[in-house]
This record gives structure tokens, C-alpha cells and sequence, in this order.
């Protein structure tokens, strides 16, 4: 029976309308800050202090990858997606802040960028490798995009089944987030979404961590211990998916599993039913066969209690279906079987079904276990290593660089450096331990699971209070919500600074043209991100299309990476790695069935690994075979050594002094 104990309350849709009414106010009332200028509407005029930054940076990394599609893919592999995707992310998040975001920030300030394509076309001296940087960036942030979009509407439509007939559609939920997110994108630009992602990143940590309590305790009551404690609770949740799927709970092999195989197969060897089925055969013909023909008629059989009919019906199924010479001695038992075929089935299906249920041994001794497969580890070590290339990504993130440009200084970044991996923790090991729990219930058969993306919106179904529910629901949103803002400011400010800008030149527009053209494109990248959500809604994997999305920023990782440490990189090097990440991420992603196989590897490895190495070894051999850069102009992208001689440092002082 599958237990579902969600309210039919409309209660949490007025919770969730009312927080969608909240954000969109505190998006208009932080709009009222915004400076009029478009160096506020793109980078909030650099302003923005510790804290929010933090919140800012963290809750545009969180999106419906990091909830919905953790709690998806912990259904399908277990507690081996936190170390493969959290515990990397929190180590190498704060990694890439201090090594690239930092240095990117004080040459942003320092030249006035806006965007990622603006530093890397004055690093490489090249309009042209701007613009095709560009079309590759704003193709991989699109699906990113969707992500939000689609997780947000497989979530409302999961958790509303109790409430609306089907749950509320997938585009209706689309349509209201993105027009939320476009009002106060469009009115404030990054200031506005700085504000709203600092409130929507507390609103889904303190509503995650309350779902967390409330779902555990949800499962701890179908235990037989019943509910107790928070901590009696979380390790009774953990135990019921030991008895119903113990492979969730280890990466590799589970002992239990493991001995269950080899009873199995010892079993199947031995067959000890084989002799039951003989002993009990032979047993029932001695005492029904009436006229003593060695053989059992229908008539015989029909004249049977209706226990020995159940007992003959299970032998003699059980025989057929082993076939070769037990299913012609059955058949040489009973030789009106082929038609007395359907009922016999039919008591055979009855009779199974009760003893298993009342556990009864003496028929369960006559039915064949069912032979299961060898037990496999749930991610390989190599599969496992290979996930820590996937945090990588971040580096290479336009909104991210963007919200990098917002801090008002260096030590601006201390806190996001400190803190990130700790929110990190409290975000994602809940959501995968829901997974996990989701995956002992479904194997218990207390709920049903038809995609991995609606797993996070089933368990929170669980939960029966309708005040609790709505909260958690909106808390959900947020966490998605506070990721759309930032791609949608991203892609208009990429759009009007590296495509509309430079074709006119830089002194073509007035400041209020720049501001137009940045809020019609944000309008433009939320009409088309719509759509798109719209032809995928029912296809997409939630977690499948993050992981190909984030092998393609993390193939391009080495640009940015080399170009702020290497002065030796040329834009020769970047066009060949551009092109072998293009053309294996193409390659690999078609062999995948565009994503429709889960597990798809290369040489043992996810994609993301060799491509990477692909695309570094390109940039490394395409710069070396070509003309180094001007000194003059990596310069400018370099801070001087501490060990300048003094003769430097007098020529700089003199001509400091004649300016």
C-alpha cells in the first residue's frame, strides 16, 4: 500500500503565495537603493559588504541541482553522492574564491569589468575570442538555467497531488517564478538580487534543516520503535533503509547485500526445493490418486481440500516454470495441466503472496527464491575521484565572476572563503539523507517513485502538518529562486556589455541606454528560458543535466586558471582548447543519448575528467607552438614582484613625478 500523509489542505499553497508576495516586495523595496547608474545595475557599484556577499555567492551555487537533483540521484546511489558531490564542492568552492575570485576581483576593479568575456578579451587582446567565448559560455548557462526552472516545477507538482487533482502543472509554477525573478531583476538589477538571494539563501537553510527534522520523524514512525529524539530519529530512519536497501548506506558492496548474493547462490546450487517439490508430489498422489493410476486427474483434483489444491498448484507452477525434466514430471503428475493452466496459476499467485506474508515455512520451502544479480558498488573509486572535477566549474560561472565583482574589498571575501563550505554541509547532507531514506521506503513499498527529480517532493509529502509543509515548500523555491536571479542578471548583462556595446563602441550609449538594453535582454533570456523548460519539463534529468553542464565550464577551467598565472598562455592556446572542449563535449554528450544515459563513462571515468585533461593539454601545446604575448600588455594583468629592483622602482617614482 503506498502511504502518502500529505494534508488536502490548501494551506501551503497560501504559505507559498504569500512568500512569492514577500520576495517580489523586498525585490521592489531594495530597487529603491539602486543608484540609477548601469555600474550599479551590473555589479551593485561594488558595494556589497561580508555577509551578504556569502549568501549571495552560496545561494546562486545552490540550485535545484544541489536539492532537488541531490535527493535524486542519493535514491539512486546512496550515501556516496555526499562525498562525490558535497564533500568536493565545500574543499574546492573556497579554493577557487581565494585562488581566482579574489584575483579576479582586484583586476575587475582595477580595468572596470563587468563581465567575464570583457578580462578575458583585454588578456588575450582579441575581440573575436571574446565573442566565441561568449556563444559557449551563454550555451552552457542556458540548460543551467533550466535546471531552476524545471526542478521548481517537478516540485510544486509533487507536493500539490494531495491538494489539486494531478498537482499544480509544471508551467504554471515556471511562469510564476520567472515572473517574480524578472520584476525585481528588471527594476534593480544585481543590488535587488543580492538582496533577494540573501533572503532566499536563510529562508531554504532554516526551512531545509526544519524538512530534515520533520521528514525523519515522518520515517522513524514506520520503524517498530516509533518516533522519538531528533538524533533517535535520524537513526531509526537510517535502519529502516538497512532492512529494506542496505546498499544505499555504503559506496562499495554491503556486507548484508553480499551475504544475501552468496545464500542466494548457494541456494540456487544446492536446490533444496527441488527435493520438496519430489517428497510432497509423491505425498499428494499417494493419497488423492483415487484409482491408483500413479497420475492425478481433474477430477481427482477438483475433489482435493482447498489447502492441498493450493500446495498441488504451487508444486506443480513452480515445476513447469523450472522447466527441462522437472516440467515434464509435473506435467506427467497432472496431465490436464496445460488446461487447468490459468486456474492453477491463480492459486499459485494466492498462495505465494500468503505465505510470504504470514511467513509461512512450510509452503515457502516449495518456491523458488528469485536469483539475484551480483551485487555491485554503487560509484567506482575511479568514478568517485573523478567527481572532484565537477566544483571546478564555479571558476568559470559568469554569475558567479559577476557577484565576484560586487565585493566592496579583498577582505570582503574572508567570510565566503571560511563559511561556504560549512553551508555547503548543512544544505546538502540533509537533502541526500532524504534520498537515501526515500530509497528505503520505496523498497519497502511505502511510496511510489516514478522519477528520481520528484523524490525531495514525495518525502515532503510526508510530513502532515499543512503550516510545515508550505513552509518547507517555499523554502524549496527559495534555494531554486535565488539561482534563476543571478543567471537572468548574468546573461542581460552579457548580452548589452559583450555583444550590443562593443559593435557601436563603448561611447556610443548614454548610460540610461545601457540600463534599456540590459533590462530587455533580461527579459528576452527569461521569455526563451521559459520556453525551453517548457519542451523539457518531461524529459530532463534534473541531476544528468547539471553534470553535462558543469563538464563544459569545467573543461574551460583551465582558461581562466592560465590566463591568471600563466603569462605564457596566447589566445592560439584558449581557441584549441575551446575547440577540443566543444568538440569532445559534443562527441560524449550525443554517445550519452544527450544525457539520457545515466551512466556513461569514458575510460572508467565520468566525461568531466578527461576532457579536462583534453582541454588543459590543448591550451598548454596550442600556446607553446605559438607566438608568445606582448610583455606590455600581460602586464597589466600581473602585480609586480615585491623583489623589483631599486632602479624599477626609482623610474616608476620619476615618472610619477613628470606626470
Amino acid at each position: 500500500m503506498i502511504l502518502f500523509a500529505a494534508s488536502i489542505s490548501t494551506i501551503p499553497l497560501w504559505i507559498v503565495l504569500g512568500y512569492l508576495v514577500l520576495l517580489l516586495g523586498l525585490g521592489i523595496f531594495s530597487s529603491t537603493f539602486f543608484r540609477g547608474t548601469s555600474k550599479d545595475y551590473f555589479v551593485a557599484s561594488r558595494s556589497i559588504g561580508s555577509f551578504m556577499l556569502l549568501m549571495s555567492v552560496f545561494g546562486t551555487t545552490m540550485t535545484g541541482f544541489a536539492l532537488v537533483g541531490s535527493s535524486g540521484k542519493a535514491f539512486n546511489t546512496g550515501v556516496a553522492t555526499y562525498g562525490a558531490v558535497a564533500a568536493w564542492s565545500g574543499i574546492i568552492h573556497s579554493a577557487v574564491f581565494f585562488i581566482i575570485g579574489l584575483r579576479l576581483w582586484a583586476i575587475g576593479k582595477r580595468h572596470g569589468y563587468v563581465t567575464q568575456v570583457q578580462f578575458f578579451r583585454d588578456r588575450f587582446n582579441s575581440q573575436t575570442l571574446g565573442t566565441v567565448l561568449f556563444v559557449l559560455l551563454v550555451l552552457l548557462i542556458i540548460p543551467y538555467l533550466l535546471i531552476g526552472i524545471i526542478s521548481a516545477g517537478k516540485f510544486v507538482q509533487g507536493t500539490t497531488q494531495g491538494m489539486i487533482e494531478g498537482g499544480i502543472a509544471p508551467w504554471i509554477t515556471g511562469l510564476v517564478i520567472c515572473g517574480v525573478v524578472l520584476t525585481y531583476v528588471f527594476l534593480g538589477g544585481v543590488r535587488s538580487t543580492a538582496w533577494a538571494n540573501t533572503f532566499q539563501t536563510l529562508v531554504f537553510m532554516l526551512t531545509g534543516i526544519v524538512a530534515f527534522l520533520m521528514i525523519s520523524k515522518a520515517v522513524a514512525e514506520r520503524s517498530p520503535e516509533g518516533a522519538g529524539s531528533v538524533l533517535e530519529n535520524i537513526k531509526r530512519s537510517t535502519e529502516y533503509v538497512q532492512e529494506h536497501k542496505p546498499e544505499r548506506l555504503v559506496r562499495g558492496k554491503h556486507p548484508d547485500v553480499l551475504r544475501r548474493f552468496d545464500t542466494n547462490t548457494k541456494y540456487h546450487a544446492d536446490k533444496p526445493f527441488v527435493e520438496s517439490w519430489n517428497t510432497e508430489l509423491e505425498n499428494l498422489a499417494g493419497i488423492h490418486d483415487a484409482d491408483g493410476s500413479l497420475d492425478l486427474s481433474q477430477a481427482e483434483f477438483d475433489a482435493m481440500p482447498a489447502d492441498a489444491k493450493q500446495t498441488l498448484a504451487v508444486i506443480l507452477v513452480e515445476m513447469v516454470d523450472e522447466g527441462d525434466d522437472h516440467a515434464e514430471n509435473a506435467k506427467l503428475r497432472f496431465p490436464d495441466y496445460d488446461g487447468a493452466e490459468a486456474n492453477l496459476k491463480t492459486l499459485h499467485k494466492t498462495a505465494v503472496a500468503k505465505a510470504r506474508e504470514s511467513n509461512d515455512e512450510l509452503m515457502l520451502q516449495f518456491i523458488r527464491q528469485p536469483k539475484l544479480d551480483e551485487p555491485k558498488p554503487s560509484m567506482s573509486h575511479l568514478v568517485f575521484i573523478t567527481f572532484l572535477f565537477i566544483p571546478l566549474s564555479i571558476g568559470m560561472f559568469p554569475h558567479v565572476f559577476q557577484h565576484w565583482l560586487t565585493a566592496k574589498d579583498a577582505k570582503t571575501f574572508r567570510l565566503a572563503i571560511v563559511a561556504h563550505p560549512i553551508c555547503i554541509a548543512i544544505v546538502w547532507l540533509p537533502c541526500i539523507l532524504i534520498g537515501v531514506w526515500a530509497a528505503g521506503l520505496a523498497a519497502a513499498g511505502d511510496i511510489s517513485v516514478s522519477n528520481p527529480s520528484e523524490v525531495l517532493g514525495t518525502m515532503v509529502k510526508l510530513i502532515a502538518n499543512p503550516w510545515l509543509l508550505g513552509l518547507l515548500m517555499a523554502g524549496v523555491l527559495a534555494a531554486i529562486m535565488s539561482s534563476l536571479d543571478s543567471q537572468f542578471a548574468c546573461l542581460g548583462t552579457m548580452f548589452t556589455n559583450d555583444i550590443v556595446i562593443p559593435i557601436r563602441g563603448k561611447d556610443y550609449y548614454s548610460d540610461s541606454d545601457k540600463l534599456k538594453l540590459a533590462r530587455w535582454f533580461v527579459v528576452g533570456v527569461v521569455a526563451v528560458a521559459y520556453l525551453a523548460s517548457l519542451a523539457l519539463m518531461e524529459t530532463a534529468s534534473v541531476f544528468g543535466l547539471g553534470i553535462w553542464c558543469f563538464t563544459g565550464f569545467t573543461a574551460l577551467f583551465p582558461i581562466v586558471f592560465a590566463a591568471l598565472y600563466w603569462k605564457r598562455v596566447t589566445a592560439v592556446g584558449v581557441y584549441a582548447c575551446m575547440l577540443v572542449t566543444t568538440g569532445l563535449w559534443v562527441y560524449w554528450f550525443h554517445q550519452s543519448g544527450y544525457g539520457a544515459d545515466k551512466h556513461f563513462y569514458v575510460m572508467g571515468m565520468l566525461p568531466i575528467a578527461p576532457l579536462t585533461f583534453a582541454s588543459a593539454a590543448a591550451l598548454v601545446v596550442g600556446s607553446l607552438c605559438s607566438k608568445p604575448p606582448e610583455g606590455r600588455l600581460v602586464n597589466r594583468f600581473f602585480p609586480r614582484s615585491n623583489n623589483s629592483n631599486g632602479s624599477r622602482r626609482s623610474n616608476d617614482r620619476r615618472s610619477r613625478q613628470g606626470n
